[in-house]
């Protein structure tokens, strides 16, 4: 069945415009001139992804994606990526705290449209595939599907341009910490799952905030921290792996206190949590950005060792340096 889209716009040429590249990609596509007509609608239907114009006469698209909220249940949210031509920051800031999930910038580019369109499409529907797959795999009382874990992480990695199989490396660096520190096969397993899942938050992020190459906004900033506190909540729903959460909700707390989000110390930091901090704070480094390239590995080695005592625990730390140290070819890192 094609993805149904519905697009809301008072302006005719660009209603023809994103029905025609939207269409010709085998998408199905409703076309509506205002919020007003767009919150009668979805009373008896229930598109794929919305489409929503910002500067409307009469409901402008931030007073129609509040009240179109407020009528929804939480877990029937229609995903919204709003439309705008103006560039401004506050804007975009108010949007992405209303709740939409991005922005496309008009006149539309048909390939960007289309891209954006299919990715948050997939996304959401992940999502709602894992918490499908966690009550069927409740029913019949077995563990969740690491084929599903290992999908929704990709998706995940995917929202981020500038880096590629950032979950899967994080958990293979957790996995081996633990292993070091001594850690059984049932708990090694575990951590990895744990790793695998860690930013798991970022599914509720907007891409644009996440690829944003330029300083980011305090409020997308605070909307880039909110990430471990969403990814516990989408986590703690799987009854058969209690711990799942651990890893999402604490990897961004410090050894000293200073982290977020809930500002733990110490060995009041779940010990999962604490290794998985070690090897995503490494994996960041080791990896290609919008604004650097990956860092000399004596460069990352120094800032472990910096971090010792105040940003990570000084155990899984050392266990760092030791693998950094026995990795002379430098291949721990995005290939």
């Amino acid at each position: 069945m094609a993805d149904w889209i519905v697009v809301v716009d008072d302006d005719t040429a660009n209603l023809k415009m994103a029905g025609h590249i939207l269409s010709k990609n085998n998408m199905r596509v409703t076309a509506l001139k205002s919020g007003e007509g767009l919150l009668e609608f979805i009373q008896d239907n229930k598109p794929d992804l919305i489409l929503l114009d910002i500067m409307m006469p009469g409901m402008d698209g931030f007073t129609t994606l509040q009240k179109l909220r407020e009528q929804e249940n939480d877990e029937e949210k229609i995903p919204v990526i709003f439309l705008t031509a103006d560039e401004n920051e506050e804007s975009e800031s108010k949007g992405l705290a209303l709740g939409a999930m991005d922005f496309i910038k008009k006149p539309f580019v048909a390939e960007v449209l289309v891209l954006r369109v299919r990715h948050i499409i997939d996304l959401v529907r992940l999502q709602r595939n894992l918490t499908t797959e966690v009550e069927r795999k409740t029913k019949e009382n077995e563990s969740l599907s690491l084929h599903v874990v290992q999908t929704l992480a990709e998706a995940i990695d995917a929202k981020d341009t500038y880096t590629n199989g950032h979950s899967g490396r994080v958990a293979l660096y957790s996995k081996e910490i633990a292993r070091r520190a001594g850690y059984d096969k049932e708990h090694l397993s575990d951590i990895y799952m744990m790793g695998l899942l860690h930013d798991v938050g970022k599914i509720g992020v907007p891409d644009a905030v996440i690829n944003k190459p330029a300083r980011l906004s305090d409020d997308e900033f605070e909307l880039i921290k909110n990430h471990p506190v969403m990814g516990a909540r989408i986590l703690k729903k799987i009854k058969e792996m209690p711990k799942l959460a651990t890893g999402a909700r604490w990897h961004h707390e410090r050894y000293d206190g200073s982290g977020y989000p809930d500002s733990l110390a110490g060995e009041d930091i779940p010990e999962e949590a604490r290794i998985i901090a070690v090897a995503d704070a490494y994996d960041a480094m080791t990896s290609r950005r919008s604004y650097r390239d990956v860092l000399p590995q004596e460069k990352v080695r120094e800032e472990i060792e910096k971090g010792k005592g105040t940003q990570f625990d000084p155990k899984f730390a050392e266990i760092m340096l030791s693998m950094i140290d026995e990795d002379e070819e430098y291949t721990m890192r995005e290939e």
